[in-house]
């Protein structure tokens, strides 16, 4: 049976997809804080934000521990805001957090450049 031919633009769709995908289940916790660092927000909303963004679907189990985990270490701090009868918990970056996205960026611009790789 004759496989059918795919566009190179569906294929460079998909492969973009998926490398998107596996760059961000990789890096889900620098991903987690550039989100934060960009707009300060709560469990939920990093859940939907990342499934628009990455097409990643998250489940709470996974992503409030990472998030316990960011604050434990110092890369997150929380609030609690109330919003009529609801409390949210809010999470802000802090310096240390900007800290560690900027070394992700220079490492990442460092491998881009491939400046480890020249003999």
């Amino acid at each position: 049976m004759k496989q059918p031919v795919l566009e190179v633009e569906e294929l460079s769709e998909t492969f973009r997809k998926q490398l998107v995908q596996r760059f961000s289940r990789n890096f889900l916790d620098i991903h987690i804080l550039r989100l934060i660092q960009k707009k300060p927000m709560w469990g939920y909303k990093i859940i939907k934000r990342t499934e628009e963004l990455f097409h990643i679907k998250l489940r709470h189990g996974a992503v409030y521990p990472l998030l316990n985990s960011l604050e434990a270490r110092g890369f997150l701090r929380s609030r609690k805001e109330v919003e009529g009868r609801r409390v949210r918990k809010i999470y802000e970056i802090t310096s240390k957090g900007v800290q560690l996205t900027e070394a992700y960026y220079g490492y990442l611009r460092k491998q881009l450049q491939k400046q480890d790789l020249q003999a």
